[in-house]
């Protein structure tokens, strides 16, 4: 396990947990509870979670590209100053039709900066383990410049839910998050001199 602990003069790596379906009833606040449960017994970093809801983005509505960080909304200037106090992430996502939640898509697209030179690691969950939308959110990413990292927590509803409902993961999933916290954590650290400069 990587470490990156607080030392005098500096700050421990911050990742947030970012829970990417706003539906009512949505099985994803469960599974970002678990993943914070999991990653808040670590030392290495500190975590967050970050629900989408709580921000109430509407459809992009900003008159200037990301890119140019021109932004003249209240909503986004406290989703930017969110994502820009973060050094990494991991996002929960559900797969619909295919893809990706169209607020978790609408979240990544209203900034740039925020999210450059930052780590981004998967929980991902669905009919096919929502591989699906995290290979387009990997893609996306890659745009936004951040690195995302290779292990990814795949969790299916006919195994790591009751009732395609209750969640109850596999105990291999808990595993396969740690090793996901850990990539994402190194390379939070790693990129840290590309985000001081």
């Amino acid at each position: 396990m990587f470490a990156f602990r607080k030392r005098r003069g500096t700050t421990m790596t911050k990742i947030g947990i970012i829970l990417g379906s706003t539906r009512p009833g949505r099985n994803g606040e469960a599974v970002a509870r678990w993943v914070h449960e999991i990653a808040a017994q670590r030392t290495d970093a500190e975590f967050e979670l970050v629900d989408l809801v709580d921000y109430k983005l509407p459809l992009l509505d900003e008159a200037y590209p990301p890119s140019m960080g021109q932004y003249a909304q209240p909503h986004t200037h406290a989703w930017a100053e969110k994502i820009a106090s973060l050094d990494g992430f991991v996002i929960v996502t559900p797969e619909y039709n295919r893809s990706v939640p169209g607020a978790l898509k609408n979240a990544l697209d209203f900034l740039y900066a925020e999210w450059n030179n930052k780590a981004v690691g998967f929980v991902s969950y669905g009919g096919n383990g929502g591989t699906r939308a995290v290979e387009h959110l990997r893609g996306i990413a890659g745009e936004l410049q951040m690195a995302d990292v290779r292990s990814q927590v795949a969790l299916s509803m006919f195994t790591d839910f009751e009732n395609f409902s209750t969640f109850k993961p596999l105990d291999v999933q808990r595993d396969t998050l740690v090793t996901t916290l850990d990539q994402v954590i190194a390379w939070s650290s790693a990129l840290a001199p590309l985000r001081a400069s």
